[in-house]
């Protein structure tokens, strides 16, 4: 029997038409899990049949849709509360980053298992760029953090619209392993209060606070610990059990009993507005300035780790996907996250591949996460006796794996100077905290240096046959390196006395800009003032309308 599976996409849809045998048509490809195609990131498989089979099928995607979405939600929910927290908001307002921004997101994503919200990184961001101008959990803090997305949210919009998501590809490996193990740290590291019943430590500062806690034991409790432990090992087993199995939401429910049962004593979550998400423009503008950078660095950030998931899961159905709608759909749930009084979000890895083995079939999933978030808001409050030690203890499972210290020691055998990059990024990251964006921008900066410097030469080599010499560039001729070129050659002629013509082999160069063209029009003139003929042969396809320019009129042999 055909069946359909709905994909979100921009332009044409990927059509797969298999063999019909009895009129009824097969895809010519498996499909994952049980029954029906997934579309993958913005494709869409197509089949024969009747229209009742494609109703049929398509009420089945729909209903997989729905089961998907809910299970999220169950997630979600706990999840949402802690990054809250982490970020140094009041946890309602994860949820109501979890409500809106989804159906925001729903409607506009490419790819079908994307599930966006708070997410551990962007919370860690978004607390080091507003505990600077405000007091965490105040009113102004508050209303920051709604700026803050609202700022995301325009950056990848307006990337997005001019088609320039693939700038995130400029941030390098060594650069984004650096920073996420560092930030991992100080996540793991501002946990600490929560975990040992200390949620109010006085020291500012992630070092002051942590050491705060770690010299005063006789303030520890030894509840919130136990607490924390069994909500980390209840969410990590729930992993191995089943990948449906709602560990965290089986913590919190855990977690709120026993407050309420035992008299719980330490830090909880307190008092939740059962209300659903104000919608408001009253923000704290005069702090916009203050934020453009971080949101700009949240916005590219953030989207790094929604592009590896969106990739992943396009590599493995094996079609193509879309980093400028990405980019708009990740803008559009941050800007209603902002409208909304939410924080920054980004794309989640486990919420998303939750939703993918799910069973999830389109964009549409995801909506129904945001939908469940919504209609839970108004019975939020019975949260409220939740202990902060199980949120920390959600927050410690979901960071724990991101720390990798063999894969940054394995690293150093690789390449020493990305090993570096690496080593100085997550460095920074400890040295600067809260103000971790700098680190990010100071590790771009570096690896950008290296770069730089290791193509500031360019190579060739040299042969003699007869009276003429054959010189081979390699590499890529440009500003930094085309100085150095020229000096070489230069010096390689003045000891070829008997030389009476010179031939440039160009077909080794990966790419020439306007610098390099110029020295090599320099070389052949000074050439041919000496009395040598020069010939350039084998330009490159890329730099043929270049060199033509370049030279003019200047008599040489065809390129």
């Amino acid at each position: 029997m055909g069946r359909q599976g709905g994909g979100a996409g921009a332009g044409p849809d990927r059509a797969v038409v298999g063999r019909t045998r009895g009129g009824v048509g097969r895809a010519a490809v498996a499909a994952r899990g049980r029954g029906g195609h997934r579309g993958g990131c913005g494709a869409r498989a197509v089949t024969g049949g009747s229209s009742s089979s494609q109703a049929w099928g398509h009420r089945r995607g729909t209903s997989r849709d729905v089961v998907a979405g809910l299970s999220v939600a169950l997630l979600i929910i706990p999840q949402s509360m802690a990054y809250a927290e982490l970020a140094g908001l009041p946890s309602v307002h994860g949820l109501y980053a979890s409500a809106v921004p989804l159906l925001a997101a729903g409607l506009l994503a490419y790819c079908p298992y994307l599930q966006t919200g708070p997410v551990a990184l962007t919370a860690l961001l978004t607390h080091g760029a507003l505990v600077t101008i405000a007091v965490p959990g105040s009113s102004e803090y508050v209303g920051a953090a709604a700026l803050l997305a609202l700022v995301v949210g325009l950056t990848r919009l307006v990337i997005g619209f001019i088609a320039a998501g693939k700038v995130t590809y400029l941030m390098s490996q060594p650069v984004l392993r650096g920073f996420t193990s560092g930030a991992s740290i100080l996540i793991l590291l501002s946990q600490f209060p929560s975990t040992l019943g200390m949620a109010g430590a006085s020291e500012s500062g992630l070092v002051g606070r942590t050491l705060q806690v770690l010299g005063s034991p006789g303030s520890w409790s030894l509840a919130a610990a136990v607490l924390t432990v069994l909500t980390v090992a209840a969410t990590l087993l729930a992993r191995r059990i089943h990948v449906l199995f709602p560990g965290a939401l089986v913590a919190v429910i855990g977690g709120v009993l026993f407050a309420v049962l035992f008299d719980y004593g330490g830090p909880v979550v307190g008092e939740i507005p059962g209300s659903f998400p104000p919608f408001s423009l009253v923000l704290p503008w005069e702090f916009l300035p203050q934020l453009v950078v971080p949101g700009a660095v949240i916005a590219f950030v953030g989207f790094a780790e929604s592009t590896a998931i969106a990739r992943s899961f396009a590599t493995q159905d094996r079609v193509t996907w879309n980093p400028d709608r990405e980019f708009v759909s990740q803008g559009a749930a941050n800007v209603a996250s902002g409208l909304f009084g939410g924080m920054p979000v980004d794309g989640s890895f486990s919420r998303s591949s939750l939703n993918h083995l799910s069973g999830a079939q389109s964009r549409w999933s995801g909506a129904v996460t945001g939908l469940a978030v919504l209609v839970f808001l108004p019975f939020a409050g019975v949260l409220s006796s939740l202990p902060r030690a199980v949120l920390a203890g959600i927050v410690i499972a979901a960071v724990a794996g991101l720390v990798k210290p063999r894969l940054l020691v394995s690293v150093w055998r690789l390449s020493r100077i990305q090993a570096l990059v690496v080593w100085f990024t997550l460095t920074m990251c400890l040295l600067l905290a809260p103000r971790i964006e700098q680190a990010l921008l100071l590790g771009i900066l570096v690896s950008l240096a290296i770069h730089v410097w290791r193509e500031r030469r360019a190579g060739f080599h040299s042969r003699v046959e007869g009276d003429v010499l054959h010189l081979e560039v390699i590499g890529i001729l440009w500003f930094a390196s085309a100085p150095r070129l020229e000096e070489a050659i230069m010096a390689r002629l003045a000891r070829a006395n008997d030389v009476s013509e010179v031939v440039i082999h160009l077909e080794g160069l990966g790419r020439i800009d306007l610098t390099g063209a110029l020295v090599l029009k320099r070389v052949v003139e000074e050439l041919g003032g000496s009395g040598i003929p020069a010939t350039l042969t084998g330009v490159p396809p890329q730099a043929r309308e270049l060199i033509d320019n370049v030279f003019g009129m200047f008599p040489h042999k065809s390129l």
